[in-house]
């Protein structure tokens, strides 16, 4: 997932995914020179490295059990990027299914209000000792590294985290990312998505309290987790994965909620 701000054409990010892209093409679309790009973009979450005269996004050669993954979830008062914050996120590093760091943080917010209460449990006033905005986003950035970004709906925890950045002043993401939903969908046969109906489902978190940041993120993992080990396809390295997650056939739902039956039941 890139940002509208990235200068080379989805036909040149499909390259850099699958059979390389030539120096030419990359040159045609960048005003600076190749090393300052690929050190700005190394920066910004996004490592591309060359292989045999060609460029490729370095996670085309690394293999599942020696990447890392960092699971995302975030909180904010609103979903408006030009009126609302975040207020909470955390992430949880991954590497060969085991977790390696972790990172949490509430984040100073004046407003916040009841309704956003009410679901996460947070308000205004648990925030005010939490630190800005700004030293939140800097510390995640140096946490995430040029990890495979990870959240269940992606698009709105990365779009989220990487306009904030601009707001404060930082660049965008540009790291690769996976959809946990998306790749579920793909793994795990189940009548919705939802995190907390999987969660009900497949028991992936027995601690649970939905709609805080850590909690979600550790649901998320055993989510993944799942996902994984239900794959059948061939996935020799990350590229695989993302790939799988977004092109791979989805599995059909049960007609009938499986959860209400047994409540039915009992």
């Amino acid at each position: 997932m890139l940002s509208n701000d990235f200068p080379l054409d989805a036909k040149s990010v499909s390259r850099l995914a699958t059979k390389g892209l030539p120096l030419e093409n990359l040159k045609s679309q960048i005003d600076d020179s190749i090393d300052f790009s690929l050190e700005l973009w190394r920066s910004q979450g996004l490592d591309i490295v060359k292989n045999k005269g060609y460029y490729y996004f370095s996670t085309k050669f690394i293999p599942m059990d020696k990447a890392e993954f960092c699971i995302v979830d975030i909180e904010t008062n609103g979903s408006k990027i030009d009126k609302h914050q975040i207020i909470e996120i955390a992430a949880l590093k991954i590497k060969n299914g085991k977790i390696i760091d972790s990172y949490e943080s509430l984040v100073k917010c004046k407003e916040i209000n009841k309704h956003i209460t009410a679901i996460t449990g947070i308000s205004a006033e648990d925030t005010q000792d939490a630190p800005l905005l700004k030293e939140v986003l800097y510390k995640f950035k140096l946490f995430l590294g040029d990890a495979v970004f990870i959240a269940h709906d992606v698009k709105f925890d990365y779009k989220f985290i990487s306009q904030s950045m601009q707001k404060v002043g930082l660049e965008p993401l540009l790291n690769r990312s996976i959809c946990s939903l998306a790749l579920a969908e793909r793994t795990i046969e189940s009548y919705r998505y939802a995190l907390s109906y999987l969660n009900n489902t497949f028991r992936l978190n027995p601690d649970a309290s939905h709609h805080r940041a850590m909690s979600d993120v550790m649901t998320t993992y055993g989510l993944f987790k799942l996902s994984l080990e239900n794959i059948s396809e061939n996935i020799h390295n990350v590229e695989d994965l993302i790939k799988f997650s977004k092109e791979g056939k989805r599995l059909k739902r049960p007609k009938f909620d499986p959860l209400q039956e047994n409540q039915e039941e009992k």
